[in-house]
């Protein structure tokens, strides 16, 4: 009988067919020796061969599966389908263009371990960009604003590759554009976080599929939302329960 995953790595991908054999290879590798894992891919809505390539590698890999949106409904949203069809109690989530390395895993997986049970994310944070400089101008800028008026501590919320419980994951308010707030969110429901460096790679190949809009933005509306919910958030109450 297979044993159930420890870990759940979730990757949403769109048109990025070219890219799932290298970075399913480079996760088995990664997590060999942490035990089992599953690896979760969100199609959210390709129209290239990414299914297909999917498929293929499965064939062999009884820990891959695929999910599919039949159209494309974002990242934060292909995320959250992944999480919530996860097995394990937590979760790594990595983008599927190749630039969070994988080898990084085993770090996020003793992060978590180390700093205990009242920790709610890890947050990868990038060193080295290599996106294109008008791509690093936007996430400076955004990183800015949200870090002033957020006040949330953390340098990089933009990084994909984070690893949390996914009880905690799923009691925050759900919205899009959610994995971009995610440190605040978490910091919101009395939760620590930590931090790990991760070199920033080139994508292996084909462009970005989220755009300017997605990254800039639509996102000054939802820093007025998140901002309005932390505000909001009221104490939680104890609770006792007495026995008869």
């Amino acid at each position: 009988m297979t044993p159930p995953p420890a870990v759940s790595v979730v990757i949403p991908v769109r048109n990025e067919a070219g890219n799932v054999a290298s970075l399913v290879a480079e996760i088995e590798t990664a997590l060999a020796s942490c035990g089992p894992f599953e690896i979760v891919y969100v199609n959210d809505g390709s129209t290239d061969s990414t299914s297909d390539e999917l498929r293929r590698l499965a064939e062999t890999r009884p820990h891959l599966r695929e999910i599919r949106h039949a159209t494309s409904c974002g990242q934060s949203a292909a995320v959250r389908t992944g999480v919530r069809a996860a097995l394990a109690p937590v979760i790594l989530t990595l983008d599927g263009d190749g630039q969070n390395d994988p080898a990084f895993m085993p770090a996020f997986l003793s992060a978590l371990s180390q700093a205990g049970g009242n920790c709610g994310l890890v947050q990868g944070q990038r060193v080295g960009r290599k996106d294109t400089g008008f791509k690093k101008f936007q996430s400076r800028i955004a990183n800015k604003v949200r870090a002033a008026v957020l006040n949330d501590g953390t340098r990089d919320t933009g990084c994909g590759f984070k690893c949390f419980p996914r009880e905690a994951y799923l009691a925050l308010p759900y919205f899009d554009a959610l994995h971009r707030f995610m440190p605040a969110l978490v910091r919101r429901e009395g939760l620590g976080i930590a931090y790990v460096d991760v070199v920033d790679r080139p994508r292996f190949s084909g462009v970005s599929n989220y755009g300017f809009f997605d990254r800039l933005w639509v996102g000054i509306v939802d820093l007025a939302g998140v901002r309005w919910l932390i505000k909001r958030r009221r104490n939680v109450p104890v609770v006792t329960e007495i026995s008869r």
